[in-house]
């Protein structure tokens, strides 16, 4: 205790370096603990992208694609599944429910995705969370459409509001432009590529083919809208299906009778592994970030560890009136390594406390902007370990310049230097 209460009092005379050291260490701790919470929330959003699905059925595919074109809208099947097979799997007795999914068009970069009603029941996210509409209501007419919240975001729509849709991705095949859709929906912010799509029905996506075969517009026919709500509209194929089992105890069984479904080659993934096959692709970015922020911190005791070595040469008739007075060699490093330890401690301190001062301030606005759950809970014990690590490098940076003070002789600290 005698030890660092000196330690503290020679702080205490050099408190403006001590300060801005202290400093420096607390914003290192601060944007490792940052890093890693937002890390831990990314991971966590990325798998909960989606939730409470069993299995994704499409096309024989890898599963990464499967993936991608299903739930994050990237890219497109190399085959469609057939409405047959479609309800052929729907009628198994395992399935619990089961939700169509039909891309293809698209409206200004955005994805369009034609499914049924169902989708905004059995879509979940983040564990168990569910879609909300923020404003209007979901598609009851044939032409509505539920556009995403970054969607009405970024091009400024609002309810009733009415758009025309793209065939294909871009321009390039042309436009629906005789069959403009009103907006009856926007959704509520989830995090998740829902909020980059727009949503109509299986039969609008029917609806607005009708004068279309094998991708190009039959020239002079354009069956009007009124027209179209009276015809029986139903798909021939559509890209994927997200399905729920009866028991999660059947979906390995159930995997095996899609991969060997004799009528047509076909896929079943589930989306949790898919996901975690993902994040180890993409995780990369995180280790660089984790890797960025080590250096920080590994700076801010490099720092420290400057500023020590650097008061010596101020600090040498203090230490050699010290050993004058019989303080041995123990002593003096004792002295050094505890005001690297209080200096460090301190920067720990105050460093995860800005941090949790910073997530609770901006985990309201960073949920609802961006759809990322920042979990603000007490450190983890591998946070802890890393805690404890900078305290031990701080230790450890302590040692030299204590070393170094060792060395300095009474007699050369008695000196005056002309």
């Amino acid at each position: 205790m005698v030890i660092f209460r000196l330690a503290y009092q020679s702080l205490k005379n050099r408190w403006i370096t001590a300060l801005l050291t202290v400093l420096a260490i607390s914003v290192s701790v601060m944007l490792l603990l940052s890093v890693e919470k937002i890390r831990s929330g990314a991971r966590a959003g990325f798998a909960g992208t989606v939730s409470g699905t069993d299995l994704i059925v499409g096309a024989r595919s890898g599963s990464m694609q499967l993936l991608l074109y299903s739930v994050f809208r990237i890219g497109n099947p190399s085959n469609n599944l057939t409405w047959r097979s479609y309800k052929d799997i729907a009628n198994r007795k395992e399935v619990s429910w089961i939700v169509p999914l039909s891309l293809g068009d698209s409206h200004r970069s955005f994805r369009v995705l034609g499914t049924t009603k169902d989708y905004f029941t059995h879509y979940k996210y983040r564990s168990g969370l569910s879609l909300s509409i923020a404003r209007g209501k979901i598609f009851t007419d044939l032409f509505d459409v539920v556009i995403g919240a970054d969607v009405a975001e970024k091009l400024g729509y609002q309810i009733g509001q009415e758009i025309i849709i793209a065939h294909g991705i871009g321009s390039i095949g042309g436009k629906h432009d005789k069959l403009p859709f009103k907006i009856s929906g926007i959704l509520a912010k989830s995090g998740t590529p829902v909020d980059k799509t727009l949503h109509v029905s299986l039969e609008a996506i029917e609806a607005i083919h009708v004068d279309w075969a094998q991708g190009y517009k039959i020239p002079g026919q354009n069956t009007p809208a009124d027209r179209l709500r009276k015809l029986r509209l139903k798909p021939k194929a559509i890209t994927s299906a997200l399905v729920g089992l009866q028991s999660r105890m059947q979906i390995f069984g159930f995997q095996r009778y899609v991969n060997e479904y004799r009528y047509e080659p076909l896929s079943a993934i589930m989306p949790g592994v898919a996901l975690q096959e993902m994040w180890t692709i993409i995780g990369t970015a995180e280790n660089a970030l984790l890797v960025i922020s080590a250096m920080v911190v590994v700076t801010a005791i490099l720092g420290m560890m400057t500023m020590i070595l650097s008061t010596l040469n101020e600090r040498r008739r203090e230490i050699s009136i010290l050993r004058s007075i019989g303080a041995g060699p123990r002593t003096i490093i004792l002295l050094l390594v505890s005001e690297a330890v209080i200096l460090t401690g301190l920067g720990i301190l105050l460093g995860v406390i800005s941090t949790y001062i910073m997530l609770l301030s901006v985990r309201q606005i960073v949920d609802s902007r961006y759809g990322l759950l920042i979990d603000v809970t007490a450190p983890t014990s591998s946070e802890m370990m890393v805690l404890l690590t900078i305290l031990i490098g701080g230790f450890l940076a302590g040692l030299l310049p204590a070393w170094r003070s060792y060395r300095l002789s009474v007699a050369d600290g008695m000196l005056v230097r002309t």
